[in-house]
């Protein structure tokens, strides 16, 4: 037998030594009195009064010395010494506690007191197994160099702990606080958008025509209707719908699905927050984007000056503006607007680039834009006013042909999200949205398909519209510094192994 098989076997024999013992491994519930939180925040009092507590949590180190025992119990993010004798509890207590190992969890009461070394720690009077374990948890091995304790064989293999997240979160105590983290920045969020008079709504998962972006769709069947559907790529639709339907301003935090490649800053699988407000356009979008960003950082970092993977980022209200042509002037060292076709498709060439499809300048500006300036965008900046082609769904510039008001902002040379002043002529959508139809026949693969529904929704009219996709998973990765989309995500997509 493997060494794992055979410290499994000797966790299902303790099993059933408790069982013989009259223990149930597995009770229902514990009411505890205290967490360990909570402890160390009324320890002189509870020190002093020798108040009796009663906490729970999971075993995480063992010190056995014959009849008496020091342990590490380990409650959310904080742990506390727990001193068992077998004085104190009794001999057949003790018997049970010397079934436990580590992983397992139990309920303790006992009093609190502070060791000579100044630890604190419980005494404890009683216990109760609450989970006997089977598995074995990663047990980090320590040695002692130059007089320095130092931590090896820790759980710390990447692609192992992005599939096994839950022995990740009780392994490495920075995990947790990163997705800790994440709730706070989601719940910011949220209350920001309330606190400005948007309403919470929710949209359809599955649709039966994709729409709101250009991205290729992932597909399934609904047996019952014998129909395909798709999984969402974006909720713009459905919230301009809501829009049309006099729900002036809308929000919702969901799940999008596009069926694209997984690397740093992609995963299939992702979390955006669109909003949209009614008698607003792009520029008042931007306001809001700056601020979220801002009440963000604050919340998690208490300052809007901070570091990613080494590099000083200043998020601070308000960011530059730069429209996509300024921005090529400026970091490619050329006047777009002075190069032909054929130059511009030697430019992308010269860089490895080849366009889908058939040609379309406005596109391969776009792809000029992105080639030779997005690496260098790392303090926070709009990118705006777009080639007309690069979405059916925005309102073209009140004042420039060719292009319309939309923005992307950028950090750290990340798209961190898209907006628009959103396109309410139904007659102009109806031609832009064959126009992607007719592009998709002429090769491209990601266009967006004709929705005669959502057009007729648009004739009943739309009010002056500004709306915003905000990426939740990128943001979260800026503001706990971490440097992979998958650090970010607690359940990865991961390939079968």
């Amino acid at each position: 037998m493997s060494e794992l098989s055979n410290q499994m076997q000797a966790r299902l024999d303790k099993l059933e030594k408790l069982k013989s013992l009259g223990v149930n491994p597995y009770p229902y519930r514990y009411e505890k009195t205290h967490s360990i939180n909570e402890i160390k925040e009324k320890q002189e009092t509870l020190i002093q009064d020798e108040t009796e507590i009663k906490l729970c949590g999971r075993l995480l180190a063992f010190r056995r010395q014959g009849k008496t025992a020091f342990c590490n119990l380990k409650d959310g993010m904080d742990k506390i010494q727990l001193y068992v004798s077998q004085k104190i509890v009794g001999e057949d207590p003790y018997a049970i506690f010397k079934c436990l190992d580590l992983g397992d969890y139990i309920g303790v009461q006992g009093v609190v007191f502070m060791t000579r070394t100044g630890e604190l720690s419980v005494n404890v009077k009683s216990f109760e197994v609450l989970c006997k374990a089977i598995r074995p948890l990663p047990v980090p091995k320590e040695k002692i160099v130059d007089g320095e304790k130092v931590i090896y064989d820790q759980f710390k293999n990447v692609e192992q702990r992005y599939r096994q997240r839950h022995v990740d979160l009780v392994m490495n105590e920075n995990v947790a606080e990163i997705f800790r983290k994440r709730a706070l920045i989601t719940k910011t969020i949220r209350n920001y958008l309330e606190n400005n008079g948007f309403l919470e709504v929710e949209t359809p998962t599955l649709q039966s025509i994709y729409g709101g972006a250009s991205a290729k769709p992932f597909e399934t069947h609904h047996n019952a209707l014998d129909m395909k559907l798709y999984l969402r790529i974006s909720n713009e639709l459905y919230l301009k719908r809501c829009i049309v339907g006099g729900l002036d301003r809308v929000y919702e935090i969901v799940k999008d699905f596009r069926n694209e490649g997984i690397d740093r800053t992609h995963n299939p699988e992702f979390t955006q927050v669109e909003y949209y407000q009614a008698y607003a356009d792009y520029n008042d979008m931007m306001k809001h984007f700056e601020n979220i960003y801002f009440e963000a950082s604050m919340a998690v970092n208490g300052t809007t000056k901070i570091t990613y993977q080494g590099v000083d980022l200043d998020l601070t209200p308000p960011w530059q503006r730069l429209t996509m042509k300024e921005a090529i002037k400026t970091y490619a060292g050329f006047d777009i607007d002075e190069k032909s076709d054929d130059e511009i498709v030697a430019l992308l060439k010269s860089k490895g680039v080849e366009m889908e499809g058939n040609y379309v300048r406005g596109l391969a500006i776009a792809e000029v834009f992105e080639t030779y300036c997005e690496d260098h965008l790392i303090q926070p900046v709009f990118i705006t006013d777009h080639p007309v082609e690069t979405t059916p769904l925005c309102k073209m510039h009140r004042k420039e042909a060719g292009i319309v008001e939309r923005f992307e902002p950028y950090i750290n040379g990340w798209e961190v999200g898209n907006a628009y002043s959103e396109l309410n002529d139904p007659v102009l959508q109806r031609k832009f949205l064959q126009d992607q139809v007719d592009r998709g026949r002429g090769g491209e693969e990601e266009t967006h398909p004709m929705d005669e529904d959502f057009i007729q929704a648009l004739e009943y009219g739309m009010p002056p519209t500004g709306g915003t996709g905000l990426g939740i998973d990128r943001m979260v990765m800026l503001l706990t510094d971490q440097s992979s989309i998958r650090d970010v995500i607690l359940f990865p997509l991961m390939r079968d192994v």
